[in-house]
């Protein structure tokens, strides 16, 4: 499976170290930046970069990593097509995947260590669709809006 990887500076170090960890899982891992850490940049372009690979790379999934994962979230969701989920724990990945069929997961560089990121990262990419009516309509439904480019 292919996996976008973004961050801010606030996330470049734990992405750096979650993309090594997905590569010695067996995971294609492509790092879209940051790629060297600037004080304040801004959590945008990473996300942007990685919502719109997702959304061309059909069965890819993407991971967001900035400071609290709120901003990240928010800028991906932007995206028809994305269902990125802000997860601080296994359990909520796995419902995030099984319900919402979630193809960005979004982590907190302030308060997820490395090994729970890891954690959280294998239940997110492990874990499959439940592939439901009722869940399907529901997905379906995100993407009712008029005003995307």
């Amino acid at each position: 499976m292919k996996v976008y990887l973004g961050a801010d500076y606030r996330g470049l170090e734990k992405k750096n170290q979650l993309t090594e960890f997905l590569l010695s899982q067996g995971f294609e891992a492509e790092d879209l930046g940051a790629f060297e850490y600037v004080e304040g940049d801004d959590f945008n372009d990473p996300a942007i970069a990685v919502a719109k690979n997702v959304r061309e790379d059909v069965g890819s999934s993407g991971i967001l990593i900035c400071d609290s994962a709120h901003g990240m979230t928010i800028q991906a969701n932007r995206f028809k097509g994305v269902r990125a989920a802000h997860c601080d724990n296994a359990e909520s990945a796995v419902l995030a995947r099984e319900h919402e069929d979630a193809n960005i997961l979004c982590l907190s560089a302030h308060f997820l260590d490395e090994k729970t990121m890891e954690e959280i990262t294998l239940a997110f990419l492990n874990t499959k669709f439940q592939n439901i009516e009722r869940r399907v309509r529901r997905i379906n439904r995100l993407d009712e809006r008029e005003d995307y480019d």
